[in-house]
């Protein structure tokens, strides 16, 4: 069966390429409070005027400035994905899908959509799309889009398609739709093999909105939505059912072992640099 993935490129890159790429509605007032009347729709109460003083000369309570508590997990939430947009490996390669924080506030949709967007036109999402472009062209992978400028333009624009597809699909709409995290969330703690266990289970199995776990629907089909679609632009001889299902299996596995190295990397700046790279180590799980 031909092969229409990159698999001769070494898997690091390939797991870093595509594993570090992925208005709320308020909730009502639920404190049983009366919300406030609207403009011109006051009614006074009987010998009384509305708008005016009362008789000691003390003007109305204003409006309370509570705000709900959705709006509060969103506004933690919007201070949380600001820091994490800083994360870089290495000072260049994105990850801002990480989380330090194993109970962060979970994201609304707009921000889901956001932070999706944010990783999508990333600088350097392009110059990735680029050397996937120029390695595909040196092995000739995908033979039928050809040599020269034309052959490498088709190259780049599949490459940069399969991760803005995946990053759309598999970090964005599905997350939405199924209420589930589309971050990683950093144990940095325990064993050794205990880390590397939660890392690479995180590909099938993720945190949901609610706080709880479970299976990784939007990663498993964000990868085969994004496989499909690449049949409408890879060459006629990279196309088929069989070879979406395998490209999806291809990029799931990648995905874990971006996700071990995502884990580990500030363990090993650390180690390196003597540095935390941005990355404030995560507290002990509990």
């Amino acid at each position: 069966m031909t092969s229409r993935s990159l698999s001769h490129l070494p898997a690091w890159i390939l797991a870093m390429s595509l594993v570090l790429r992925a208005g709320p509605m308020r909730a009502q007032d639920a404190s049983g409070a009366a919300l406030p009347n609207a403009p011109g729709s006051t009614v006074a109460a009987p010998g009384e005027k509305s708008g005016q003083q009362d008789q000691h000369g003390s003007a109305p309570n204003p409006p309370s400035s509570k705000i709900s508590a959705a709006e509060a997990r969103r506004l933690q939430a919007e201070k949380e994905l600001r820091q994490e947009e800083k994360q870089r490996i290495l000072g260049v390669i994105p990850n801002f899908n990480t989380s330090n924080v194993q109970n962060a506030a979970p994201l609304s949709p707009r921000q889901k959509f956001s932070l999706a967007f944010r990783s999508a036109v990333d600088p350097f999402e392009f110059v990735a799309a680029g050397l996937l472009a120029g390695w595909g062209q040196g092995v000739n992978d995908n033979a039928g889009y050809g040599q020269g400028a034309l052959g490498y333009a088709k190259r780049y624009g599949a490459a940069y398609a399969d991760s803005a597809d995946g990053v759309l699909w598999g970090n964005a709409i599905y997350p939405v739709l199924l209420h589930e995290d589309p971050r990683y969330f950093r144990k940095g703690a325990g064993s050794v093999w205990g880390r590397i266990r939660y890392s690479i289970s995180t590909a099938v199995w993720t945190k949901n909105d609610n706080g709880s776990w479970g299976p990784n629907y939007a990663n498993v089909l964000g990868n085969l939505t994004a496989g499909g679609l690449s049949n409408l632009y890879y060459p006629p001889k990279n196309r088929g059912i069989g070879l979406t299902f395998e490209g999806a299996a291809t990029v799931t596995a990648e995905g874990a072992l971006g996700a071990l190295g995502v884990e580990f990397w500030p363990d090993i700046s650390r180690k390196l640099f003597h540095k935390r790279d941005h990355i404030p180590p995560a507290p002990a799980p509990k």
